[in-house]
């Protein structure tokens, strides 16, 4: 693997998640995000990928049923990310209204999916495989991507919908928020790994309808306000 190859890969796994991120600041072009924070939400999913690798390499190891195994995978992505969330976003003072959760959720899950992208991209990349490359990033960019952006806007308007809501009512948010989001990744983890080459693109299908959902649910969330007495 040369420095090029490398810097190739990395490029092409960043441009869906920076497209992505581009698309999904637009539906909060109202109340622009401090730049640095969304670059540190960002670097933190990236960051969980190298937790998740080292994980999932343990689970790997240690897990013989396959879809049990992928099923741990799901949720050992979708804790980490939820992890970088709580720490960089959560507890500061520009998470101040219903909708902050639910994008920077997607924005560290875009962080995590550009490393995720770049590390499947390597070595096709680096063997000079260009078609080969050139499919894996549009397979990645339909279906990966949108996975991760889907799963943990789940766990984000499970937090934006409670908002104003009690503490308990944020806990049961929070654990109904990752079950949904372990769920689907799990079951496209499961679904792509079983399923045939030829009709893989049936899967991509309900994310795609998933995607439209989580538009719908954006402005669910930016209708939600504080309960009155």
């Amino acid at each position: 693997m040369t420095l090029s190859s490398f810097i190739y890969a990395l490029i092409a796994g960043l441009l869906p998640s920076l497209i992505w991120l581009w698309f999904w600041l637009r539906e909060d072009s109202e109340h622009g995000e401090p730049k640095w924070l969304l670059a540190a939400s960002f670097i933190g999913g990236i960051i969980a990928v190298l937790f998740a690798i080292l994980l999932e390499k343990w689970i790997s190891e240690s897990v013989g049923d396959s879809n049990l195994k992928y099923t741990l995978w799901a949720a050992t992505e979708e804790l980490l990310k939820f992890m970088a969330v709580t720490i960089i976003v959560l507890q500061s003072k520009y998470n101040d209204e219903p909708l902050k959760p639910m994008i920077y959720c997607i924005v560290v899950a875009l962080g995590f999916a550009a490393l995720e992208n770049a590390l499947f991209l390597l070595e096709p990349v680096s063997i000079g495989a260009i078609a080969e490359s050139i499919v894996t990033g549009n397979m990645r960019f339909i279906g990966a991507t949108l996975v991760h952006i889907v799963s943990s806007a789940a766990v984000g308007f499970a937090l934006g919908v409670t908002y104003y809501r009690s503490i308990g009512a944020k806990f049961v948010g929070i654990i109904s928020g990752l079950v949904a989001a372990i769920t689907i990744h799990a079951v496209f983890n499961i679904s792509v790994v079983s399923t045939d080459p030829n009709d893989i693109l049936k899967i991509f299908a309900w994310i795609w309808g998933a995607v439209i959902i989580l538009i719908i649910l954006f402005e669910e969330v930016k209708a939600v306000r504080p309960r009155t007495v």
